[in-house]
């Protein structure tokens, strides 16, 4: 009832080619060609496949054949002298088990390990819809950061150049030229910061697409950010019944508990059928049978009962079980981390989004105040430091908003994962909210 809420608060822009900037859904497009977990998990899957399958043709009549053709020279002492004969053998059976309850649980464990597989192939492909989103912005932030640290170093130097100007005329003390200078010398070190988190981001990236990002297509204005609705007991129920990590940790359990079932098989006995066919002229040492041929049919029941095995069998029960326990408590430390993370996602989307609209009066008011300052500095009522102040307020308040619209998205994204209901239609929320 509460899924499409999570999914459906989809914006529709109107969407025009750029052939020289990326999309985000390019940019997954690329990462779902190369990303090696995801890859790993799909053969996982085939595994799984695989080994149910082998699983249950044990299960099936077992039917095999041989034929041997033989030359045969015989040389007896008493005169007899050298016998030379063609010997041939034939041999068919088929063997049907009838009752083999570790046989029957093994087939049980490799389907439920199947389902298991599956679901970590599904949470890979959220994962990865979430790293994509993640570094993507990642990638914008950083580039907006240094963006702003240039601008802000291009506004300091102008005022640099003023300042020296009015110094050389008195109008000025030394003090507001050494602070400039101060001031531009800590940007330019922010700026290499700044650069150097860019490339790092950019790495990260690469991670997940094996190629070097071009220009990014980075978030258009006038969006708006909304707070998640629904109530988060709700959506933690969700997450509960959606989740992949939880389902396939249920299917690890079950996994598990199979497992359990078959090591105590082995305390059972075992039925099977048994037919086969045999047809030969050759016998002992390959003698030619004095009769001609001999050919032999049987039908048996073989009743297989385990007496002692050494312990061997007790140990590995006791290894089953313990596996079984190990299992229980990981799925219970993932209930948890799940709750602490849909918690953590809601709540912070949700502060986000009233932190952009507090962000963006924030920077309408950081830019008046610049512009109050600029003018009682010429008319000589305001002071450099004051000035200064104001101009780095409007542009910490620029780059807090920025940040913070970064911060909602990818909280967001965190949030649809959490719950388990995230997809590419989300993707293509996100990508309608960038400058294409």
């Amino acid at each position: 009832m509460l899924k499409p809420l999570a999914i459906g608060l989809i914006l529709v822009f109107p969407v025009s080619s750029n052939v020289n900037a990326e999309d985000l859904l390019a940019v997954y497009q690329q990462a779902l060609d190369s990303a090696p977990q995801l890859k790993s998990a799909a053969y996982k899957v085939e595994v799984g496949k695989a080994e149910s399958g082998q699983a249950f043709g044990q299960m099936l009549p077992q039917v095999a054949g041989t034929a041997n053709w033989s030359s045969n020279n015989l040389q007896q002492s008493g005169g007899l002298g050298l016998q030379s004969y063609k010997g041939t053998r034939y041999f068919v059976s088929l063997t049907q088990t009838l009752m083999d309850f570790g046989k029957f649980w093994e087939w049980r464990r490799t389907k439920e390990q199947e389902r298991q597989f599956d679901a970590e192939h599904a949470d890979a492909e959220q994962t990865l819809m979430v790293d994509v989103v993640k570094r993507y912005l990642a990638i914008l932030d950083a580039e907006d950061q240094l963006r702003f640290i240039r601008q802000q170093i291009q506004a300091m130097e102008s005022n640099q150049q003023q300042v020296n100007k009015q110094f050389a005329k008195q109008m000025v003390k030394i003090t507001d030229v050494y602070e400039i200078e101060a001031r531009l010398d800590q940007l330019k070190a922010d700026e290499i910061e700044a650069d150097s988190q860019l490339q790092t981001a950019r790495v990260a990236l690469k991670e997940l697409t094996n190629i070097d990002s071009l220009e990014l297509a980075h978030l258009r204005d006038g969006i708006e950010f909304k707070e998640l609705d629904g109530k988060l007991e709700d959506w933690i129920a969700v997450a509960m019944s959606e989740s992949p990590t939880l389902a396939a940790q249920r299917s690890a359990i079950a996994v598990a508990s199979n497992n359990v079932a078959v090591q105590k098989s082995k305390y059972m006995p075992v039925v099977d059928m048994q037919l086969y066919f045999y047809d030969t002229n050759t016998g002992y040492q390959s003698e030619i049978i004095s009769t001609g041929v001999t050919k032999t049919q049987v039908a048996a029941i073989n009743v297989t009962v385990p007496i002692f095995t050494g312990g061997v069998t007790t140990q590995r029960v006791n290894e089953a079980q313990s596996t079984l326990g190990i299992k229980q408590e990981e799925n219970e430390g993932k209930i948890r981390a799940l709750i602490k993370e849909t918690n953590e996602s809601f709540s912070l989307a949700n502060a986000n989004a009233k932190r952009i609209r507090a962000a963006q009066k924030a920077q309408e008011s950081a830019g008046k105040s610049l512009e109050a300052m600029q003018s009682g500095f010429k008319y000589g009522v305001k002071t450099v430091r004051e000035v200064l102040e104001a101009e780095q307020a409007k542009y910490k308040a620029e780059r807090d908003l920025a940040k913070a619209k970064y911060t909602y998205i990818v909280n967001r994204i965190r949030f649809l994962k959490a719950i388990g209901t995230i997809n590419e239609d989300n993707l293509l929320e996100v990508n309608q909210w960038l400058q294409h």
